[in-house]
């Protein structure tokens, strides 16, 4: 997956990503800065039908000027791409088709459950928690993938 990712990531041009929790139900949200060294939570998404969703991230990543996205792969633990991972796909598909910017998948094994940890590490409560735990998970995801970019 790295090297699929890193590949990805070479169609990026410089600037500001986004990075996606898709979830059944939400979508979290985060934003890089420009230079790419910092994610924060932006917002979690209600999921209705595809094009609602997708406009909605579509004016965020306009209303922040972002140049890609990176979306939460949801591996098995093994590795495998189980149906988690075929929706994220085909969610990337469709929204291929309403947008020129480029995509790229990071793996996002155990990203919520870092998110819920850091969380209760901050005493938040726990409807505070089911509030942010998506933004907060799309904020790991996407830090992790800046940190593996910086890496090299």
């Amino acid at each position: 997956m790295d090297a699929a990712f890193l590949a990805a990531m070479a169609d990026f041009p410089p600037g500001p990503v986004l990075g996606l929790d898709l979830g059944t139900k939400t979508i979290g949200v985060a934003v890089s800065t420009p230079d790419r060294s910092l994610a924060t939570p932006v917002t979690t998404i209600k999921r209705t039908k595809f094009t609602a969703d997708a406009e909605a991230l579509l004016a965020l990543a306009a209303e922040r000027g972002v140049v890609g996205l990176i979306l939460g792969l949801p591996r098995n633990m093994d590795g495998s791409e189980g149906p988690r991972a075929q929706s994220t796909r085909a969610f990337a598909r469709n929204l291929k088709k309403k947008t020129e910017l480029p995509i790229a998948f990071w793996d996002e094994r155990l990203s919520t459950a870092a998110a819920e940890r850091e969380l209760i590490a901050l005493d938040t409560s726990r409807a505070k928690r089911a509030e942010m735990i998506d933004q907060m998970a799309a904020n790991y995801i996407l830090q992790g993938a800046l940190d593996r970019l910086r890496s090299d």
